[in-house]
């Protein structure tokens, strides 16, 4: 299985456009939406493109290949317009035995883990920077924000086929990669 994560849209329809397109040039089964989906948020300028409404139109479109967390610009309102649950502050996804766990960054991070076990992989957002990496024997990522990067960073967005987490920069260009594991040895 792979998935695709995705992360800090912040309501820019051109470029959920363009990680649309990547989701669908990379094959992946499940595009993992890490939060901050519609709204820009008060400490963020507009991104380019900025139409909440046709953001979760698109985003609709694609419901049944989601799944989502909430962000900390992410409301009860939201919800409203969008077909799928994202609500929740985490998720977890079983693969081949290894525990995915996945939420924003603003209640759990990578300074803040919830118990996890080796070989477990931890996905946050919220910085808007890109990490792969692992600490201690759990794996870390945080896919990057596809609309308003920050530290230097690109648009970009993360991915894991099972045996590499990746994190892509809109044009596919790899910026960071590094091989997992199996946790089941």
């Amino acid at each position: 299985m792979k998935l695709f994560f995705m992360a800090d849209v912040h309501g820019s329809e051109y470029f959920l456009g363009k990680a649309l397109d990547a989701f669908e040039e990379e094959g992946a089964d499940f595009m993992v939406l890490v939060g901050d989906l519609l709204y820009h948020g008060p400490r963020n300028p507009f991104p380019e493109g900025y139409n909440p409404a046709k953001v979760a139109e698109m985003l609709n479109n694609v419901g049944e290949k989601i799944i989502a967390v909430r962000g900390n610009c992410d409301s009860d309102v939201d919800q409203m317009v969008l077909s799928f649950p994202m609500l929740n502050d985490y998720s977890s996804i079983l693969v081949d035995g290894r525990r995915i766990f996945v939420t924003h960054g603003h209640i759990y991070s990578p300074e803040n883990l919830p118990p996890l076990h080796k070989g477990d992989i931890f996905v946050s957002a919220h910085t808007h920077i890109p990490v792969a990496r692992e600490d201690e024997g759990i794996y870390v990522l945080n896919p990057g924000s596809i609309s308003l990067p920050k530290g230097g960073s690109t648009h970009s967005y993360g991915l894991f086929d099972g045996e590499v987490l990746e994190v892509k920069a809109l044009d596919g260009k790899c910026v960071l990669s590094m091989v997992v594991e199996d946790s089941r040895s």
